[in-house]
């Protein structure tokens, strides 16, 4: 039995031999001179600028890492200096998506303050008034978003058309089980689940 051992590890350590010894081998493309044909990887450029934690955080809050989103935001504050109106929106966002509808709220309501003039925040906190279960206060948030964005986004539209509904029969409609859409400036639309 040992020397069954024995003999498969003087084959490996022949076969190793070889593969050194050959054209190429272990030398030519780990350790030795590079030759035009060895590819190494591409280095880190530690003078490049990271990537935007603005931008980061959208991107996390779209693919539902909404805890990273928040670190991303928070990031972001401090790159800037200063928290406005769209970082606490994608904070408010975030936090919706972790069903902390309380401190969403409160985070939209101040992004709102800071700039009144953005369609996209006053969806998400009407979005998230109907998760709430503020009907009334909601319809009322939807309303003006869609004035504001003179009723070109289809996702304000339909979030508006959803919640005069809700309001209307009261939550015995089949649209409770509907998808209310977050909207960010920007190209992409966040779709958060009723079922929070």
């Amino acid at each position: 039995m040992i020397s069954r051992l024995g003999r498969n590890i003087t084959l490996l350590i022949f076969a190793l031999a070889l593969a050194a010894c050959s054209s190429g081998g272990f030398g030519a493309s780990v350790f030795g001179p590079k030759t035009p044909e060895a590819v190494d990887a591409p280095g880190v450029d530690l003078r490049a600028d990271g990537a935007d934690n603005l931008e980061t955080g959208h991107r996390l809050v779209a693919s539902g890492q909404y805890e990273l989103a928040i670190r991303s935001f928070n990031r972001a504050a401090i790159d800037r200096g200063t928290v406005d109106a769209e970082i606490l929106s994608g904070l408010g966002t975030a936090n919706l998506g972790l069903g902390r509808l309380g401190q969403a709220e409160k985070l939209l309501r101040r992004a709102v303050e800071r700039d009144p003039t953005q369609p996209e925040i006053w969806n998400n906190l009407g979005v998230v008034l109907m998760e709430s279960g503020k009907n009334a206060d909601a319809t009322q948030i939807f309303r003006k978003a869609f004035a504001l964005d003179n009723g070109e986004s289809v996702s304000i539209r339909d979030n508006l058309r959803l919640a005069l509904e809700k309001s209307e029969y009261s939550g015995t409609s089949s649209s409770n089980n509907e998808e209310y859409k977050l909207v960010r400036r920007g190209s992409a639309d966040y779709v958060i689940r009723s079922g929070l």
